[in-house]
Parts: C-alpha cells; structure tokens; sequence
C-alpha cells in the first residue's frame, strides 16, 4: 500500500508546475531578437472623418550648437533630458495621415522616401497594414516642399507611388522652390532640396494643382497659412460637425523643445522670426479652443492637445491611445 505523504505532494505538485512552465521540447528555447518595430498604424475619427495616421519611421540628429540657433546646447540639452530623450541626439519622427472624408481618401504628406535614412521610408508598409492601397488615393497634399515631406510622392525607379492621385501643392512653394533664380541664389546646403522638388513634380508639373491661403481641398479639410518653416508652408483644419483637427505639419518640430520652447528657433527654419510668429499664434489658438493637434515630427501616433503651462510656456499632451473608434 503507497501512504501518500504531504512531503509528497508538495513535491508532485511542484513537479508538474514545472513541467507545466517547460513544455517538453521547448525547454530553454531560445528566439532571435525582432531587431525593429511592426508598421505603424494609428486611427482615430474627427466627427464622421476617419483619420490613420501612418509612420514613415524616424531618424536621429546629433545634437550640436547649429540645432536651436538662439539657445544654449547645454539648455537644449537639459529639456531632451527632461524629456527622457538624448542628450547627445534629437529624435525626429515622420507621421503621414490619411483623412478618409467618406467621398475622398486624402494623404497628407507623403513621407521621406528611400534616401532619406535607412530607418525612414516606411510609409508604403504602413499603408499595407492598414490595408490601405496607394491606388486609392484619391489626393496627395503636400503642406511643403522639404525632402522629408514630398520623397514618398516617387518611388525607388522614379514611378509614381499614388498613381491615381491628385497631387496638390501651396501655390507660395511651388513660385519659391521650382523657381530658377530662387535655386541659383541659394546656399549649396539647401541646392539638394531644390533638386528634390524638381526630381518629385516637373514630370508632372502641368497636372499639379496649387492652392492657395486659406482655401478648401476637400469637404471637410482647408489648407492654412503657416509661413515661417518655408515661405509656404501650410497646416490644415480637417473638421466635420463640431470637432477640428488641427494637423501643423512643421509649425513645431520635437514637441519637448519647440512647444515648451516656443521662441526657440529649429535650424531647419528658413525665416525663424516668422516661424516664431506663426507657432506662438497656433499654439495659442490650440491651448484656448482645446483643438486636437497633429504634428509631422510629434512621437507617433502624433495626436493630441496643447496645454499651456505658463505665460510663455505649453506641453503637447498626447491623446490616450483608443482601441475603438
């Protein structure tokens, strides 16, 4: 006769809670690390719009005195690390949104492209988990003509990634950036943007449609002035019922430095005292009226709102991630 003891059974219990913990041949397994990160997809509604918001990926800068050309590096330095960013480099993210009014699937943005760096350029694989076909564009809206912005508009062999697209451009950026006199005038540094914007639209040009300050592209979404960035440089207001969507493309660059900084001026602005002018007058109308905001270079998903914390101080507030819409 077997005396089953409590000795016993602890030790039978134990045993099959290992044996439950180490499946047989898969004990000790081991599994190569991802190394990267899934598609960004994010989507959430402006009244009856729908808006994905999309990653193109990312890039660091190192951090140096030219980043913000009127602030000590030491400052920028300490706000990063406030920020539980850097302190040596500046983390710049890519968002595209594709606004689906219900008659018209927009893009606004179309990301860095291939060259850019090896970790931008996600947009097409982004498009692919959201189940979204370049084909479907109905319209690609570019708030500016910076590489980072208008790379996507072409593919690697120079094709058109949104073959069935309107392509729609601010009428100030087109006169600057395809102008001759503009380029020859320029410093060598910015002549490779010039020759972006050419490679991008001139096989087009004829089919390109310019808008100008203030005007509607679809129901539901009008192009704003934002001059400052480049000389015409555009958000938009995606809006439907009572709720707006304020999408600021490069008003701010990293939320942590130029919204808790905002008379700090980001080396890639062209006119920095008009950039300061137009971010202080959208951060305050966004902080006042509680807008949602969308910013190109905000932490992805890159929604939310802008909070003011002081007489010349705010704090982006990302929106709480949402499983349903």
């Amino acid at each position: 006769m077997t005396v089953t003891t409590r000795r016993r059974l602890i030790a039978a219990t134990a045993g099959l809670a290992a044996g439950a913990a180490l499946p047989a041949g898969r004990a000790n397994a081991a599994a190569p690390a991802a190394g990267r990160q899934a598609p960004g997809v994010y989507r959430y509604n402006v009244g009856d719009i729908e808006v994905t918001a999309l990653t193109d990926g990312m890039t660091r800068r190192k951090l140096d005195d030219a980043f913000v050309r009127n602030a000590p590096v030491s400052d920028v330095r300490a706000a990063l690390q406030e920020a539980f960013l850097g302190p040596d480099t500046v983390p710049v993210s890519f968002t595209t949104l594709v606004v689906n009014t219900g008659r018209r699937l927009i893009l606004i943005d179309a990301g860095a492209g291939a060259n850019l760096a090896p970790t931008a350029g996600q947009l097409s694989e982004s498009m692919a988990a959201a189940g979204i076909d370049p084909k479907a564009i109905d319209a690609v809206v570019i708030s500016h003509f910076h590489p980072d912005h208008i790379g996507g508009v072409r593919l690697k062999d120079g094709s058109n990634a949104f073959p069935n697209a309107e392509l729609m451009v601010p009428e100030a950026e087109w006169a600057f950036w395809m102008d001759d006199g503009q380029m020859s005038r320029a410093p060598e540094a910015m002549k490779g943007a010039f020759r972006m914007a050419r490679r991008v639209f001139e096989p087009v040009a004829r089919d390109v449609a310019r808008f100008g300050r203030e005007e509607e592209l679809a129901p539901g979404v009008t192009a704003l002035p934002a001059p400052g960035h480049t000389p015409g440089h555009s958000a938009f207001r995606v809006s439907s019922g009572s709720e707006q969507l304020i999408v600021w493309s490069d008003t701010t660059n990293l939320p942590a430095l130029f919204v808790r900084h905002p008379g700090w001026h980001v080396m890639f602005d062209m006119d920095a005292t008009q950039a300061e002018t137009t971010r202080r007058r959208m951060l305050d109308m966004a902080s006042r009226d509680r807008l949602a905001v969308a910013g190109y270079h905000f932490p992805f998903p890159a929604v939310g709102h802008i909070a003011r914390r002081g007489p010349d101080e705010y704090a982006f507030v990302p929106d709480m991630w949402n499983p349903a819409l």
